[in-house]
């Protein structure tokens, strides 16, 4: 998963020292956050903003928004980047998690909903179905409201990509995370050319389906290699994209090579607008569901 949180008490004071001040993120009401966490805790439900411990959830909260995470807080899967818990059996579904998730959205008020999950490998559809049931119970209660859906690759299957898509999100988004040559290293289990033809069967399964993705940049990547990352995003039809720093969760994750300046994000929202990208967020703290609602 993309949203990530540097976690301090983990690191040596002289790494806190090295943090750049523009990764410090704002601090939120905890009247604000504390709403929103009960909503979420009081049903059991899961969000990508507290499992992966992600710099923007105090802003977000202060808004009475979140990113759901369906299917329970462990993956199958271990990425060198990700908070996400892993290396432990998955949680049994809860079968009545799309009924919680829906009834969590209509006490925020949420018009715009992000539904993203873990990587469910050991299930037949690998959590397709889940997706769906999800956005058909938020409709039943909010018809009105706006999905965008943050999946993981299903190991390119056509079929549970199908499903997803067929339910017609607003968003299909996808993330790539990070340069060709990098793709082992960051994301084990995971595969450059399969995500990108995760989005490009979006684009043939529904061309009306806006496909974004995003990037991490702090992982030893080129500007060059970033710069033909984009242009292969581009080339299968994605429209959005999201550049945000990696930021190491603890000792035991990858070590960040580099902390990349405003100026150079700015830079690299410049080229993705050049190279064609209809809606770009380039920043040090920007999450693949950060602002969601004006990504599309």
């Amino acid at each position: 998963m993309p949203l990530l949180f540097f976690y301090i008490n983990d690191m040596p004071a002289k790494e806190e020292l090295r943090l750049p001040s523009w990764l410090r993120p704002q601090i939120g009401k905890a009247s604000e956050i504390s709403e929103v966490q009960q909503i979420i805790k009081q049903r059991g439900i899961h969000t990508i903003c507290e499992e992966g411990r992600c710099p923007n959830r105090a802003e977000c909260y202060a808004q009475k928004t979140a990113t759901f995470l369906l299917m329970g807080p462990t993956c199958t899967r271990a990425c060198g980047f990700c908070q996400v818990d892993k290396g432990h059996q998955p949680m049994p579904l809860d079968p009545d998690e799309a009924r919680k998730v829906a009834e969590a959205v209509n006490l925020l008020g949420l018009d715009y909903v992000v539904l993203t999950s873990v990587a469910r490998d050991d299930l037949a559809d690998q959590g397709a179905s889940c997706f769906v049931d999800t956005m058909q119970e938020i409709r039943r209660s909010r018809p009105n409201a706006k999905i965008e859906v943050l999946t993981p690759d299903f190991r390119g299957d056509r079929h549970c990509i199908e499903t997803v898509a067929l339910a017609e999100p607003i968003c299909y988004n996808h993330n790539i995370e990070t340069v060709r040559r990098l793709q082992g290293k960051v994301r084990r289990g995971a595969k450059y050319d399969r995500s990108l033809s995760v989005l490009a069967m979006v684009k043939e399964i529904d061309n009306r389906i806006i496909t974004k993705s995003g990037l991490m940049v702090g992982h030893g990547e080129t500007l060059e290699e970033l710069t033909e990352t984009m242009q292969d995003l581009y080339a299968v039809g994605c429209s959005s994209l999201t550049i945000g720093q990696y930021l190491r969760p603890s000792l035991e994750h990858l070590p960040v090579q580099k902390y990349w300046t405003p100026e150079e994000f700015d830079e690299l929202g410049a080229i993705a607008k050049q190279i064609g990208f209809a809606h770009v967020r380039s920043g040090a703290l920007v999450r693949s569901s950060y602002h969601a609602s004006q990504t599309i």
